[in-house]
């Protein structure tokens, strides 16, 4: 278990929070920035598709580190509880990116920001 894993949830493309965001800008700079070991795309985390989908992935035990950049950090930790239980994913291992109402490079500096704090802590470094 040691990848960190990166995964952007379109909330179907209807939020409007995520109306000025270009996705596919944020998602290729994240990639090309190599700050993941994998960065992949869901259009909706918070579906029970979204829950099946987080289950089969993170089963494996491969990831250490989980980030997903979507909406509010409180509502996602609500909404994958249940995924992560079934796996016994630690929740704690999920980091939030709340990436609405943020163009592509507002958002880009987010996600690096939080990969640098947490390069910084013990239980979350490489």
């Amino acid at each position: 278990m040691s990848k960190k894993g990166f995964i952007l949830c379109a909330c179907q493309g209807r939020c409007p929070g995520l109306a000025k965001l270009d996705i596919f800008r944020v998602l290729s700079e994240i990639r090309q920035a190599n700050l993941f070991d994998y960065v992949c795309l869901h259009p909706q985390l918070c579906s029970g598709d979204g829950e099946e989908f987080l289950t089969v992935h993170l089963s494996g035990g491969q990831t250490k580190r989980l980030y997903v950049a979507a909406c509010d950090p409180q509502m996602q930790k609500k909404m994958y509880r249940d995924a992560f239980e079934v796996i016994d994913f630690d929740g704690l291992r999920h980091a939030s990116i709340d990436i609405r109402n943020k163009s592509a490079e507002e958002a880009v500096a987010a996600i690096r920001e939080l990969v640098k704090r947490d390069s910084r802590c013990a239980c979350c470094a490489d």
